[in-house]
């Protein structure tokens, strides 16, 4: 049973995060005698980690490990901040860790099943799939990615035009209870698809201008310009040759330097970008990462050596 007071869990703002805050609340909700809230955390929160949520009972999903969390679920290599943080780790019935997981919500159901007796309902079962999709970038082709209408594509195509911050709030608690279906077909999610389907068409319009340089099958852009919409694909739809692309674009507290494998012509010679992100601040997973620099100069020096170091990596001769 639970603590005194309720428990708030903090999940990373994507449709992984949001997927792995459901399925968490249900199953404390249901197992643990738990009542739960829940709010979005990002990485411009991690400044004063020690003291994070330090009044509160918390729950943390698919976002980097903290100590005093009662519950924590994470997927990412670069979850632990420091030596000691990974040292103050070891599995447990309310922490469980697996870099090797391509998404957040299997590991929890898996968890919650195994420690809690968690009976899984079919929805989450086919969230969790989608989760391994979408995270892991696992789309059949870059079409699929880009176009894709299923309602789990919808939905992580409308968080690109959210309508407020803690939108996805709402929508953690309405995949709570409902299906993937319901949940896309929510008038405010159809309106935040159809307004992100015209972002993405123009986004495909607007990139080619926005490439630095291509060289050895490594692309850098700079996408930092709020009149240029972003689509997280465009390199590989444009440049379907391209190994890496590294990039720079706005986000609300500043600017963010992204790189990413091409999921379909990946590289020879695959680095580990999140190791790579570390050094700037961020993390990530071995195939994608990112960092958000202090300022618009930086971002752009970030993104031009992490280009240049995955170009050297292409083509430094191995013995």
């Amino acid at each position: 049973m639970s603590s005194s007071g309720p428990v708030r869990i903090h999940y990373h703002r994507d449709f992984d995060g949001m997927v792995s805050a459901a399925v968490l609340a249900t199953a404390l909700r249901e197992r643990r005698g738990e009542t739960p809230a829940w709010s979005s955390v990002n990485y411009d929160q991690r400044s004063d980690w020690e003291n994070f949520s330090a009044h509160e009972r918390f729950a943390i999903v698919d976002f980097h490990f903290h100590p005093r969390a009662e519950y924590w679920f994470d997927h990412h290599p670069t979850t632990f901040l420091t030596p000691e943080l990974r040292a103050a780790y070891s599995p447990s019935e309310r922490w469980q860790w697996d870099e090797g997981s391509p998404s957040c919500p299997p590991l929890i159901l898996a968890h919650a099943e195994r420690h809690w007796g968690f009976s899984i309902p079919e929805r989450f079962r086919e969230m969790g799939e989608w989760s391994n999709v979408i995270d892991a970038a696992r789309y059949k082709s870059v079409d699929q990615a880009v176009f894709g209408d299923t309602p789990a594509l919808r939905i992580a195509r409308a968080l690109t035009a959210a309508p407020a911050p803690d939108w996805t709030d709402e929508l953690v608690g309405a995949m709570s209870t409902g299906d993937l279906d319901s949940v896309a077909r929510r008038s405010d999610v159809d309106k935040s698809f159809q307004r992100a389907a015209r972002n993405r068409d123009k986004a495909l319009q607007q990139f080619p201008p926005c490439v630095e340089w291509r060289r050895d099958k490594v692309l850098v852009y700079d996408a930092s310009s709020n009149n240029i919409r972003r689509e997280r694909f465009a390199p590989f739809y444009h440049y379907p040759d391209t190994h890496y692309a590294v990039g720079v674009i706005p986000t609300r507290s500043g600017f963010h330097v992204m790189a990413g494998e091409n999921p379909w012509n990946p590289p020879p010679v695959q680095m580990h970008i999140g190791e790579m992100m570390e050094r700037f601040g961020g993390g990530g997973h071995k195939a994608v990462g990112g960092a958000n620099p202090h300022d618009l100069q930086e971002a752009r020096r970030v993104a031009m050596l992490i280009g240049e170091e995955l170009r050297v990596a292409l083509t430094t001769p191995r013995g």
